[in-house]
This record gives structure tokens, sequence and C-alpha cells, in this order.
């Protein structure tokens, strides 16, 4: 590698400054989203243009077809003189047409790379940009006094669409623009592995790509063909031919790696580095920078997030309706609580929740005061099998607890937990903390959700020992969760609570 420096590379220690950005660079980028700066200029620059002066040809092209209708319906040519006229106000809005169409563009990805090499998803996007572009031009037209016939905006929007639909085709179909010319840019693959070879099959097959590649340099591939020399090759090859990007395919050690950036910068070459991803595809594929810190994604979980939202939605709704509607009968309990046994009318115990936070969870009081203290003593005889604790003739549980407990009365306070948004209508039980630290490991994966008032186990499995099958239930119903299958265990928990099946 020494030798490279000898074969025209610029010493280390003369480093080239940074130049200042020139002020239109610097305009361009304050006015412009910031992936059609840099690496794309071409597709990134062009096609937006197209497709902004197709929209206003679609446009105008629909602005005629009135007047010729009425010339082929009412065989009257004189119709085709009586074009609509474009006032200032339509042009400023056929103009917003065209930017809300870029802009909407832009942020659905229509111009990326990825977007452009998967024609049927390309044909999505174009459809939904075109549609939201239409309606939101057409209702600013129409509050503006009709400016722009609503007739007219939906056909140059159809008319668009198969305009941008027809220069994307021809595009695709048009040769590359071939190993020539101020544009193409030479480049050259460190590594022939199966990222490289991967990566170089794609740049060739590419058709609106401006790279060419010249070749590898391979530490281990004999030398011929497309590969054309060692690491210590480096400093001819890029010279001898005019090589503009290197591209630094895994895997590769760090110190090869990093020679070469250093080497690159130093002459003013582009370096890009294909990740290390252990086999991994990234999906989807995004980065992140935290300080300056560059985070590659390579997994992630889908979280239906809009429904967790209408669940949240839901059951704040129904616990608030639930507690106006059920006042009087909490009244009534918290009355006869009171005169049946002294102590608090409302049991006030740590739980565990959602990732193991704890919290404040409410409940009638059905057992003597005092009766925590007892538990521990009481361990022996529970009755049910694993971590948690459960004895169906629990002697610190009052007669009027029973029949609380019997018709699950006692848990209506939780409701509040639930406006609160500590647990849910629907979800694993919470469990005491004392029982929670008894877990094994996989046990506490069904604190990965809220807790719930009822759930899965509740309404099938609610007088069987095993915390087994508890877990199961509640794995279940996790991992298969949805919006109706809450609906569902609440249509059942109804039947429960009124067949008198609580403990």
């Amino acid at each position: 590698m020494e030798d490279g420096r000898l074969l025209g590379w610029i010493e280390p220690d003369v480093l080239p400054k940074a130049s200042p950005k020139h002020f239109l660079t610097r305009l361009v980028e304050t006015i412009l989203p910031l992936p059609l700066l840099h690496g794309q200029q071409w597709r990134f620059g062009q096609q937006p243009i197209a497709d902004f002066l197709l929209l206003v040809l679609s446009f105008l092209v629909a602005n005629q077809l009135i007047p010729l209708l009425s010339a082929v319906v009412y065989r009257d040519p004189s119709a085709l003189l009586r074009v609509p006229l474009l006032t200032a106000s339509s042009w400023g809005l056929l103009f917003a047409y065209g930017m809300q169409f870029i802009l909407l563009g832009h942020c659905e990805s229509l111009y990326q790379s990825e977007t452009i090499h998967t024609p049927n998803q390309e044909r999505r996007i174009l459809a939904k940009v075109v549609v939201w572009s239409s309606v939101l031009v057409g209702a600013a037209g129409f509050l503006n006094l009709h400016t722009i016939s609503l007739f007219t905006l939906a056909t140059s929007g159809i008319l668009g669409f198969l305009f941008m639909l027809a220069s994307r085709h021809l595009s695709a179909g048009s040769p590359g623009r071939g190993s020539y010319g101020p544009d193409v840019r030479n480049v050259l693959i460190i590594g022939a592995g199966k990222s490289g070879r991967k990566l170089a099959t794609y740049l060739r097959q590419d058709a609106v790509c401006s790279r060419v590649v010249i070749g590898f340099l391979d530490q281990t591939e004999p030398i011929g063909g497309d590969i054309r020399g060692r690491l210590e090759n480096l400093a001819s090859i890029v010279r001898t031919d005019f090589v503009d990007e290197i591209i630094l395919a895994a895997p590769q050690t760090r110190e090869v790696a990093r020679w070469v950036i250093q080497e690159a910068r130093r002459n003013h070459i582009d370096v890009k580095i294909v990740p290390d991803l252990f086999g991994f595809e990234p999906d989807p594929q995004e980065f992140e920078k935290l300080g300056n810190i560059l985070v590659l994604t390579v997994s992630e979980e889908r979280v239906p997030a809009f429904a967790l939202f209408l669940k949240h939605a839901i059951d704040v709704v129904l616990a608030v309706t639930i507690l106006v509607i059920a006042s009087p009968v909490l009244a009534l309990v918290a009355i006869a609580i009171k005169a049946q046994s002294p102590g608090p009318v409302f049991y006030l115990a740590q739980r565990t929740g959602l990732k193991g936070i704890c919290f404040l969870c409410y409940k009638f009081r059905t057992m003597t005061e005092g009766a925590d203290k007892m538990k521990d003593g009481l361990r022996t005889r529970n009755e049910r099998l694993g971590p948690f604790f459960k004895i169906v003739n629990d002697p610190r549980i009052t007669r009027l607890g029973r029949f609380l407990r019997r018709y699950s009365l006692d848990e209506l306070p939780q409701l509040w937990n639930v406006v609160r948004g500590e647990m849910s209508l629907v979800g694993p039980r919470p469990h005491p903390v004392d029982d929670v630290a008894r877990y094994d490991i996989a046990d506490l994966q069904r604190l990965d959700v809220l807790p719930g008032l009822t759930g899965l186990w509740q309404v099938t499995a609610r007088g069987d020992p095993s915390f087994e099958l508890n877990l199961a239930l509640d794995l279940e119903y996790i991992n298969s969760w949805t919006l109706g299958g809450d609906f569902h265990i609440l249509y059942k928990t109804i039947s429960v609570v009124f067949g008198g099946n609580g403990s």
C-alpha cells in the first residue's frame, strides 16, 4: 500500500481543505428536499420537472375538451372558438397543482431509486399522488369561487397520470446513456464477494443509472477479466481508468476500509460503503443519526399504531360510559362495604403493568383489613400452580367480598385505571408485584402489553389452576391481537359475569 502513494497519490500531509459552498448551492439546499440534492441529481432533477410540465400539458388539453365535446355533441364547430380562458388565479392554482404533486411525490418516495425500479409500486404511488394533488387543489379551487372547473381538474388528473405513465415507459424502454459523456461515473468496487457481485450486476442492468462498473480489486480472486488487480494497484487503476467512485463491498477489515477511504478523500474520489449486515437485509431500510453516530435499521417490528390508538380511545370512552351508568351501583357497593366491616372502601394494591412498570390498582375491598400481611403465611395452601397465588376458601375474604368477587363487582373501580391509561379493558390480568418476582424470564412476555380487566384466560379457563395455561392464553392473545378479538372477549365476559363465575 505504501507503493500506492508513489504512483500519483497526494501525500498524507497535503490534505485538501474543504472548499466553502457556493451561494447558489446553499440556496438550492435551502429550498429543495435533501434527497433531491445528492447522488441521483439526474433522475431526481429531470423527472419532477418532466412531471410538472406533463401536468400543465394535461390541464391545457383537458381545458380544450369542453368546447370539443360541445362541437361533437351539438354539431357546432363554432364551439371550438369558445375555449375557456385561464385567469391569473387559474394559472396560480395550476402552478400550485404541479408543486403539490412534486412535494407529495417526494414524501411518498416517488422519485427514489427503490420506487423507480419497482414499476408496480411506482404506478400505485403515482396514482395516489395524482389523486391527492387533484383533491387538494380542487378543494382550493372550489373555495375560491370555482376558479378551476372540477371536470377539467378531474380530466387533467386522468390525462396527467396517463402521460406520466407513458413518459416513464419510454424512459425505461430507452437504452442507457452508455459509458461515455460528462455525467457518466466510472465505479471501482473493492471486493468481488457476494455483495460486490450483486451490486455490480444491479448497476450494469440499471437503464437509468449513470454509473459504469470498470471492475474489481480483490485480494483472493485470480486477476483477469473484471478482476483488475489487488489493493496495492489502487493508485494506478484509478488514474488509468479515470475512476470517479470507489465502493467498498462487505466484508472488509477495518484497516483496509480506513486506508481506502483516506486515499480516496485525499484524491477527491467519492467513496461509498456497503455495510456488513451479517446476512440480514434491512426491512425497512432506514438510517437514523443519533448524535454523530449513523445507525442503520436492519429489523423493525411493524406496530399497528392506528389500531392501538383506536383500542385506547375505545377503552377510555367505554370506561367513562360504564362508570357514569354504574355510578349508583358503585355507591351502593361502597356503602355496603363500609357497613359490613371496618376498613377502607377501596383496596389500593401495587400491580405490575406494561413493561414491568408498577401502578396502584383500584378495587373494592373484599378482604379483612391487613390481609396482605397474612399472605406469606397462607402460601402453603396455594391452589394455583406457578407463581401466582389463589385460595378458593380464602379465610381473609369477607361475606360481602365473596358476593362481589362472584359477579366481578370488586373490579369495577379498575375502570379508573383504564381511564388513566394504566390498564385496558382487555388484556392479561395484572399480577401482584411479589407474584411477578417469582416469574421465569420467559413469563415476562405477558408484560409486553397493557394489563386488562378481562382477557382470553378469564373467558376460557378461569377456573383452571395452571399458570402455564394462563401464560399460554395470554401469549396467544398478545400474538394474535385484533380489535375484533377484543370485542369478542368483551361479549363473552358479559355472560361470564352474569353467570356468577367469578372467584
